[in-house]
């Protein structure tokens, strides 16, 4: 009987008897009640176990780029490259421009011969550089050939030989040219380019300037129209430089 008894006592205790690690005593308990916040910490420190991470202070390292954002970033350099070419080429491009404006302007300007007046020594489609600048500083001379604007039409433009200068007197006999009464050398014409007109005596008035083609008797020059204006006169023809193989400085 009494056995029995001792193993139900035991059997009694073992089974309600609560765990000393389970329920805290009854001073802790009153303190979990006082305060709920410090109970919610000591349960939350009691259920998640301490980690490597929050064991040690975390080490902030910066994100390193992506292979999308390097693919992105190397075709806007490019093309900032490419912006930065084509800016170049431009100004280039405008200051050819503007050198060529003033070369053409106030230096040289590119021509072609238009009739065989001037054949011999320039065929027709000949392409010639004159020289502008030339009677900015001087006077045309007798021999020089120049581009000149046609004094009947200042919207054409010829090319024709200085025979004459002011003051000088002209007289043509037969074709033959006198100036001063001493006989032109002229032995690039021809016998068959030559002329069997006459004309003059003429002096040759201030300022302007008596011309002929080469070819005399297939040329209009100041025999039909008169003088030249010095103010008419472009430039100096310099180089003949097409065709190649006719090329020529004179």
């Amino acid at each position: 009987m009494s056995e029995h008894a001792e193993s139900a006592a035991d059997f009694t205790f073992d089974t309600f008897a609560p765990s000393t690690d389970a329920v805290p005593n009854a001073s802790e308990a009153l303190a979990v009640v006082d305060r709920p916040s410090e109970a919610l910490m000591l349960q939350s420190s009691q259920q998640l176990p301490a980690t490597a991470d929050t064991a040690t202070p975390a080490h902030v390292v910066a994100p390193e780029p992506s292979v999308i954002e390097v693919a992105a970033e190397a075709p806007l350099g490019m093309w900032q490259r490419m912006g930065r070419e084509v800016i170049a080429g431009l100004q280039t491009l405008v200051s050819a421009a503007v050198y060529a404006t003033l070369i053409v302007t106030f230096g040289v300007q590119v021509a072609r011969v238009d009739g065989l007046s001037m054949a011999p020594t320039l065929e027709d489609h000949d392409r010639l550089i004159v020289n502008k600048l030339v009677y900015e500083l001087g006077d045309p001379r007798p021999g020089d050939i120049v581009m000149l604007y046609y004094p009947l039409n200042p919207d054409k433009m010829f090319v024709k030989r200085v025979i004459a200068r002011e003051g000088d007197t002209v007289r043509i006999v037969d074709g033959r040219v006198y100036v001063n009464d001493v006989p032109l050398h002229d032995d690039y014409v021809p016998a068959e380019f030559r002329s069997h007109d006459d004309w003059g005596p003429q002096v040759i008035q201030q300022g302007y300037y008596f011309v002929m083609g080469d070819h005399r008797n297939n040329s209009s020059d100041s025999r039909h129209w008169g003088p030249v204006p010095k103010k008419y006169i472009v430039g100096k023809v310099k180089v003949r430089w097409w065709p190649l193989q006719d090329a020529r400085i004179f």
